[in-house]
């Protein structure tokens, strides 16, 4: 049985550590996206951008960097390929003419809809293998703990802001 004392001294075991156990979730999973992606000739990260991009008709950059988990530099990199692609277009926020914000264009929306199935079908094959009840589950509990330890992030943030 894997080491999980919790005592000042001992760490758990690091193949039962919280962030390696995630990361190899998100490994296993994403090495069936790849190589459909690559086929699209897109990147995880591009492909997060787009499926952002596709559920809105547009969004300023901290809002799809939120949404998207991308770093800014990151962001910004991949905007102006996707821009350069015709995939995006950046426009002025109506509101706010400094702010731009950012929508798919057709081109954008058409590689969406080509993608879109491919990805679906892999959620399926997933949720075949794992089982739709284990799999709903799983979501569930992944949202209720990013929840959780976000909601616990931001006080700590308050916290510390405030002395």
């Amino acid at each position: 049985m894997a080491n999980t004392r919790k005592d000042a001294n001992h760490l758990r075991d690091f193949e039962r550590s919280l962030p390696m156990e995630l990361l190899k979730a998100r490994e296993s999973a994403m090495a069936r996206f790849r190589p459909m992606l690559r086929d699209h000739g897109l990147t995880e990260q591009q492909w997060r951008v787009i499926r952002a991009l596709a559920a809105l008709d547009q969004i300023n950059a901290s809002e799809l960097a939120r949404r998207s988990f991308l770093l800014a530099p990151s962001l910004t990199r991949i905007l102006q390929y996707l821009e350069a692609e015709k995939l995006v277009k950046r426009s002025s926020d109506a509101n706010d003419q400094r702010r731009a914000v950012f929508s798919l264009t057709a081109k954008g929306k058409k590689l969406f809809a080509r993608v879109a199935p491919d990805s679906e079908t892999l959620y399926i094959k997933i949720e075949q293998e794992f089982g739709a009840d284990k799999l709903g589950l799983l979501y569930e509990l992944l949202a209720e703990f990013y929840q959780t330890i976000a909601a616990e992030e931001e006080t700590n943030i308050s916290s510390a802001a405030a002395r």
